[in-house]
């Protein structure tokens, strides 16, 4: 018996391919995870070091160490607003990937997925 007679054989060929789509995605979201992570791991490095020569700065009481302070501690908030922004977009990334796999793309919990190829 050939393939295209068989409905259940169908469906399984076609349930096999949704998979490896899946698969595909799955990838492509943890691979985006690790690139995230990597890139705020990075800036908070950059901070732990802003952050010892700030309270360096600090101790050593000059005028001119305070000067320096001023454009570190700069430095600090633009790190974090881009920590919060890595992980907004990693949120938003995530959100995307969920609802694309589980074919709800109008927040529908009801919605089939009868239509992904």
């Amino acid at each position: 018996m050939n393939d295209t007679a068989n409905p259940k054989a169908t469906k399984r060929s076609h349930k096999h391919i949704i998979d490896v789509d899946d698969d595909e995605r799955d990838t492509e979201v943890w691979a985006t995870f690790n690139s995230t992570f990597g890139q705020v791991q990075s800036v908070l490095d950059r901070n732990r070091n802003l952050i010892r020569q700030v309270n360096e700065n600090h101790q050593s009481g000059t005028p001119d160490s305070m000067v320096k302070n001023v454009a570190l501690i700069q430095e600090l908030n633009g790190n974090i607003s881009r920590v919060v922004s890595l992980y907004s977009d990693l949120s938003s990334n995530f959100s995307t990937s969920y609802q694309q796999r589980n074919g709800d793309f109008s927040g529908n919990s009801n919605s089939n997925s009868s239509g992904r190829s």
